[in-house]
């Protein structure tokens, strides 16, 4: 495997990390924007999904945005649309196949992520959001301005999975989660959610390999979104 890093824009403090498996065949791409409210981009759920995904025969990519006192909405959204210029300007030597592009984000990186989707110009082929945030309900505590994105969501939306979990309180299933997929089945966008009974926020891949840098929190039965977004991806796209 490759690895190296890309200045998207350096007024604006954004990067992307490349996580590139060698293959004479192009695969299929996941862009990767991870948590942390705005004030640190945690490994737990940045690196480490990343190269768990690369298990899967993906090209892997991190956004690095803007964080602490760079922060800004409308700056991490647009170091992701560099992101995605940047893969599909480089695709043929990135082996990545554009038709099998998509987003993953979480908590706040989830929001942007799905913003991201909703763009009219997106170039996401699907979208996974973990445990996001949906509505502007923590910009004070994140110390953004941000938006409803489900207000965003159109016929256009690409396909869609999301999970979480009911003893998260910092995006509580009824006031992120539940409104998110109620406007995707309003406009007959494919989806899948998954709200776990166990668990909590900002679990990343549940398992042992990030609860090594995450407190040590692992959830055996969380841990499946993981094979489940997997099997739901090759439904939908078919990454096999």
């Amino acid at each position: 495997m490759n690895f190296q890093n890309i200045q998207l824009d350096t007024t604006n403090h954004s990067s992307l990390d490349i996580y590139q498996s060698n293959t004479d065949t192009s695969l299929p791409g996941i862009v990767v924007v991870g948590g942390g409210s705005y004030k640190q981009l945690r490994e737990r759920d940045t690196e480490r999904v990343a190269l768990r995904f690369a298990t899967q025969a993906f090209q892997s990519f991190v956004v690095n945005y803007p964080t602490e006192e760079q922060k800004s909405y409308a700056k991490a959204k647009e170091a992701i649309v560099e992101a995605f210029d940047y893969i599909k300007k480089h695709a043929d030597h990135l082996k990545v196949d554009l038709n099998k592009l998509g987003i993953i984000g979480f908590s706040a990186g989830g929001q942007l992520a799905a913003d991201y989707s909703n763009q009219i110009d997106t170039q996401a082929k699907f979208a996974l959001l973990g445990y996001p945030v949906i509505k502007p309900t923590l910009d004070e505590k994140m110390g953004v301005q941000s938006t409803d994105v489900s207000k965003l969501v159109s016929p256009n939306t690409p396909p869609t999975f999301i999970w979480g979990a009911m003893n998260d309180e910092l995006t509580p299933f009824l006031e992120h989660i539940d409104v998110y997929t109620q406007a995707l089945a309003q406009n007959s966008v494919a989806f899948e959610v998954h709200e776990f009974s166990t668990g909590n926020h900002g679990m990343a891949l549940a398992n042992k390999w990030t609860g090594v840098v995450n407190d040590g929190r692992v959830d055996h039965h969380m841990s499946r979104w993981f094979p489940l977004a997997v099997e739901w991806l090759d439904e939908m796209i078919g990454i096999k």
